[in-house]
């Protein structure tokens, strides 16, 4: 449930293998990701998350602290349809990402 950035998963992985380097934890992520066992979030202006759930869902976002979050709710397949033939482009999926305040951000 976590989308921890490659800095945060070092520091876990350093606990147990304290020689490890950064440079190895990326490799390693990249490859998870380019092997579809991890999925790689990119959100403009934030660093990559990843995250180990490879369903198709949902992300909400905080613009103060950058916490990532899964929303509950099932993806809308509809919106591939709607946009199709909107452009020249072959639709073959959407990635779809709230933005907001935490509720640590929001003083809730």
């Amino acid at each position: 449930k976590t989308h921890p950035t490659a800095d945060e998963i070092y520091g876990m992985v350093r606990r147990k293998l304290p020689r490890i380097s950064l440079g190895t934890v990326y490799r390693n992520l990249e490859v998870l990701s380019e092997r579809g066992a991890v999925r790689k979030l990119e959100f403009v202006g934030s660093q990559k998350r990843f995250d180990g759930n490879l369903e198709h869902h949902y992300h909400v976002r905080c613009t103060d602290c950058g916490r990532v979050d899964d929303v509950a709710m099932e993806p809308e397949h509809k919106l591939n349809e709607a946009v199709d033939g909107k452009s020249d482009y072959r639709i073959i999926g959407h990635r779809l990402e709230f933005i907001g305040l935490c509720p640590g951000c929001n003083g809730q």
